[in-house]
């Protein structure tokens, strides 16, 4: 069901603030980026992952369908925050169709909630690096509940769910296909969104390390608000840099030091637990997604305290386009990631 060739899907990216769609083909040239659009969320839509106004959502993404001209009705879309687990296990070495059979008494161990309630899902990531006879497991369990709410907003859209994924992996499926991309460094790659902070440590391609945490860019839109006194869709506008407020930049400065310091914190014990791990190094180099982007701060504070490059994701730089406003686009960097990620999954992908 997570993991999920017709064959391809429409990639819808459901945020706090944002539903993003994206749609890419395969041509000659390689993967397409043949529609990409994005439409405002208004705030309270969605409150700590959960949807509060269905039918408002569903009427969003069907306007946005619409306006960008998408007639495919198959879609990819994620998920994540407390409603989803997701842990790497060590389990011994067994067949394919003997670990089916096993996964959820080993779930069981690892999952905060009735295993009845949940959907499990797993992937081999290949050998332990501690045992020949064991191997690493990707383990992900989505609160049924969570499930099926998607799942209702999405047919009432008019639209068919193909797969639910994680926010997390998604954001890694671009990621695998930047060019110029070291894969073999230990990578952390940082998603901040509106309500939630998705942390993946990976190295060659394989996750050693997934969390949600619950700061997000809704946190400082809170407090530009009321200490500018304006509306939040002003602060945002302000916060993602399409409204100068000059005559405030002190305020700010203090607002952001004092937010993004506190993200930073929660970030860097994230990393510290996973490099005091057996066998761990240190992550080499952090990869910023999400309206976090266009905090400078965050990069300045985390290079600072944990010594590595910061860089800032360019999703669009591993496609090909077909769009003539692909420039215009540009302005979505860091907010188009998983939409992208979503539409590279495939009908009968596992």
């Amino acid at each position: 069901m997570i993991f999920g060739k017709n064959d391809h899907l429409v990639g819808l990216d459901i945020g706090a603030a944002f539903v993003k769609v994206a749609e890419l083909k395969t041509t000659k040239k390689g993967r397409t980026l043949h529609k990409f659009g994005i439409a405002n969320v208004p705030e309270g839509m969605i409150q700590e992952g959960r949807i509060a106004d269905m039918e408002g959502l569903a009427e969003i993404i069907r306007s946005l369908f619409k306006s960008q001209k998408i007639k495919e009705k198959k879609v990819a879309l994620s998920t994540g925050g407390h409603s989803v687990v997701i842990k790497t296990i060590s389990t011994s070495k067994v067949t394919d169709e003997q670990l089916h059979r096993n996964i959820r008494a080993e779930a069981e161990q690892y999952i905060p909630y009735d295993i009845d309630e949940v959907n499990i899902d797993y992937q081999i990531l290949g050998d332990s690096e501690y045992s020949a006879e064991q191997m690493n497991v990707l383990l992900v369990a989505v609160k049924q509940d969570l499930v099926d709410e998607y799942v209702e907003l999405i047919h009432m859209a008019g639209l068919n769910p193909v797969i639910i994924d994680v926010d997390a992996i998604a954001l890694q499926n671009v990621y695998e296909i930047l060019p110029d991309v070291d894969h073999e460094r230990i990578t952390l790659l940082l998603d901040v969104g509106a309500s939630k902070t998705s942390v993946n440590i990976l190295q060659n391609n394989n996750s050693m390390m997934m969390r949600d945490m619950s700061n997000g860019c809704y946190q400082l839109v809170s407090v530009v608000s009321e200490q500018l006194e304006v509306d939040r869709e002003k602060a945002l506008q302000i916060i993602m840099g399409e409204v100068d407020y000059p005559e405030s930049a002190q305020v700010l400065g203090d607002l952001y030091e004092m937010v993004v310091g506190n993200w930073c914190s929660d970030i860097c014990e994230v990393v510290y637990s996973f490099e005091s791990g057996p066998g761990n190094a240190g992550v080499e180099q952090i990869v910023v997604s999400g309206g976090g982007g266009f905090i400078d701060l965050l990069a300045e504070k985390m290079t600072k305290e944990l010594k590595v490059a910061v860089s800032k994701i360019n999703p669009f730089a591993g496609l090909v386009s077909d769009l003539k406003e692909l420039g215009e686009l540009e302005a979505y960097q860091f907010l188009a990631p998983i939409a992208l990620g979503l539409a590279m999954r495939r009908v009968d992908d596992k």
